[in-house]
This record gives C-alpha cells, structure tokens and sequence, in this order.
C-alpha cells in the first residue's frame, strides 16, 4: 500500500464520495423525500463517511487516522441499517438497495483494511517527523 499525498488519493474515500452521491439520488424520490427524519438521518450518516476519512488524514497521525477511520466504519454500519428502513418503508426497490448495500459494505471492508494496515505499518504519522530530514 502506498502512502498517500491527499484524501482524495485513497479509494475508500472515492467510494463514500460515490455512496453519498447515490444516497442524495436515491432519497430525492418522493416518498423518501417525505420521510425527512430518514432522508436526513442516512444523508448525515453517509456524510460522515467521507468526512471522516477526511478529517482522519488531515490530523497527520497514524493513531488519530485509525479513531477517524473507526468513526467511519460505524457510520457505514449505520447507512447499512438504515437502508433497510428505507427497503422496509418502500422507499427503495431491490435492486438499488442490493447496490448501495453492496457499496457501503465494500466501504466497510476497505476501511477495516486501512486500519489493519495503518496499525501494522509502524508509520505514525507526518506530525512525528523530524524537521530538517
């Protein structure tokens, strides 16, 4: 794995900006669109996806990014249980919540991994840098 310059360089973030895009898509419909503590509620929750995985990086340390990233994986966790809701109320056909699940699931198993590797790597972190190297 390499190291990465920027947020937007690391494919799980890639793929929650794509999840959320769908999600806004998705809870555009009209009944969904009614439902407003839902439609908030799952937009806020894959919001915070990326926002975290944003905000993790940008702290410049290995142990942040990983309690970052472990925010993330609970708001996927939370779209996921969400999404039933929506299957559940109508909101959704099959085939669309079969996509996002399988989305946000991917999301989930991508952001395990970068923790994985970020508490195996030994790397901590650009803020613990010597300056002058």
């Amino acid at each position: 794995m390499s190291t990465f310059k920027k947020f937007e360089e690391i494919t799980v973030w890639r793929k929650s900006r794509e999840l959320t895009k769908l999600v806004y898509e998705a809870t555009k419909r009209e009944n969904f669109a009614r439902d407003y503590a839902l439609r908030n509620q799952i937009r806020r929750a894959s919001v915070s996806i990326m926002s975290n995985i944003a905000e993790g990086f940008e702290r410049s340390g290995t142990a942040e990014f990983n309690q970052f990233l472990a925010t993330a994986k609970g708001s996927a966790g939370e779209v996921r249980a969400q999404l039933y809701v929506a299957l559940d109320q109508g909101y959704l056909e099959h085939d669309l919540f079969d996509r996002l699940t399988f989305l946000v699931t991917e999301i989930s198993r991508m952001t395990s991994g970068l923790m994985k590797y970020l508490r195996q790597s030994g790397i901590k972190g650009t803020k613990f840098k010597k300056t002058g190297q």
